[in-house]
């Protein structure tokens, strides 16, 4: 779709996403953030986004290789790509972020 219908879908789009951003920000614990995520996303996507983390934590930890990881995770190469360029490269640095707090 082009034009201004498109234009307003991308709007709505970005004002949920902002709207889930801050329902986020209102969590006080993991507690209740699983609640939350329970209630919010499948366990098939529960299990990618603890997949993910999973590999982001391996790669900050250096030492591996993404063959290895590979293995012991069941994760694709491809995936552990993608997050290793998320955790490097990619200007939302959100996996960077929660690392170095968890590190401090």
């Amino acid at each position: 779709m082009r034009g201004p219908g498109r234009r307003s879908l991308d709007a709505s789009r970005v004002n949920e996403e902002k709207a889930l951003f801050d329902a986020f920000a209102k969590l006080k614990s993991g507690a209740e953030a699983a609640r939350f995520l329970r209630d919010l996303a499948t366990p098939a996507e529960l299990e990618a986004f603890a997949e993910r983390w999973r590999i982001a934590r391996m790669l900050d930890a250096g030492g591996r290789s993404y063959r290895e990881i590979a293995a012991e995770t069941g994760a694709s190469t491809t995936t552990i790509g993608r997050v290793a360029r998320f955790l490097r490269e990619e200007a939302h640095q959100g996996y960077r972020l929660v690392l170095d707090r968890l590190h401090a």
